[in-house]
């Protein structure tokens, strides 16, 4: 071949090179990058992706940010996929420990309801009256990373020296499914994700012990997400109530988990959490 031929070859393979590059590189311009966003499994995964997904797509198409919704088979699961940095945006009540909050990740709003109550409760026909009754009996718990519905009523059970054998559902409809099924005499519950559970399941309960009054979770971002990005999500998800199509998404959504068809998200910087901060400080050791 001659050499101005192979020259001739040589710099258009580079142009082609080039031009396949900068092809390349407006594609992946062009295409947004999809955030994830990872709720507290507080049902099944079946009723916790039909909850969120019409409220996910919601804010993703007023936001014009893309979310995927990001949730493992158990509510530990699910914390550990935000612990690994695996995800961007989240609702849950499981990073106000000290050793957490040094992560970064900012509160901008919350779920607007009643108060929750950690409790503990037993089916309306239990013998078990009161709490000294559970003594060496199994209670049922959501999971380990589960705060008003372990932490609190563990620890409350620990303060009284009232040893039980824990047993964890996954989720707080797996916990209450064990108990109204027999197999262990009693819960601990979010008052919240009980009421629902007893509504939609037709199932009455009796309460042993209630904590004082919470907020619900919070709506957080990670520290890694832009600006402008954390802005948008923050505002579709706190102004979907006053939007007509947002309205109707949010009321359908909380009649499938037994929530008051008024259930919104309001904005907040995290102050209405001390009291979960202040839990930590004087938990016992094995709950923080």
């Amino acid at each position: 071949m001659p050499l101005l031929s192979l020259l001739r070859g040589c710099v258009l393979s580079a142009l082609s090179l080039q031009a396949l590059g900068q092809a390349q590189a407006q594609t992946q311009a062009s295409t947004p990058t999809v955030y994830r966003f990872s709720p507290v499994n507080q049902y099944g995964v079946s009723l916790t992706a039909a909850y969120w997904n019409p409220i996910i797509a919601f804010v993703s198409e007023k936001s014009g940010v893309p979310l995927q919704l990001k949730i493992g088979r158990t509510s530990a699961d699910t914390t550990a996929y935000v612990l690994a940095q695996e995800v961007e945006f989240i609702f849950s009540n499981h990073l106000f420990s000290p050793d957490r909050e040094q992560l970064g990740w900012k509160v901008f709003g919350r779920r607007q309801t009643p108060p929750v109550h950690g409790q503990i409760i037993v089916p309306d026909d239990s013998p078990i009256k009161e709490l000294g009754q559970l003594e060496g009996k199994e209670v049922a718990f959501p999971g380990p990373e589960a705060l008003v519905a372990y932490k609190f009523p563990a620890a409350q059970l620990m303060a009284r020296k009232i040893e039980v054998k824990v047993v964890f559902g996954g989720n707080m409809d797996g916990a209450l499914g064990q108990m109204f099924s027999g197999k262990v005499s009693a819960v601990g519950a979010n008052s919240q994700l009980a009421e629902g559970y007893a509504r939609r399941e037709g199932r009455k309960y009796r309460v042993l012990w209630s904590s004082p009054p919470l907020h619900d979770l919070a709506l957080m971002a990670s520290s890694k997400v832009p600006d402008k990005v954390h802005k948008a999500v923050a505002q579709a998800f706190i102004a979907m109530h006053q939007d007509r199509k947002g309205r109707d998404v949010l009321q359908l959504a909380s009649e499938q988990v037994g929530l008051s068809v008024d259930a919104h998200f309001i904005a907040s910087d995290g102050g209405e959490y001390a009291t979960y901060r202040d839990f930590y400080r004087s938990a016992p050791v094995s709950l923080r």
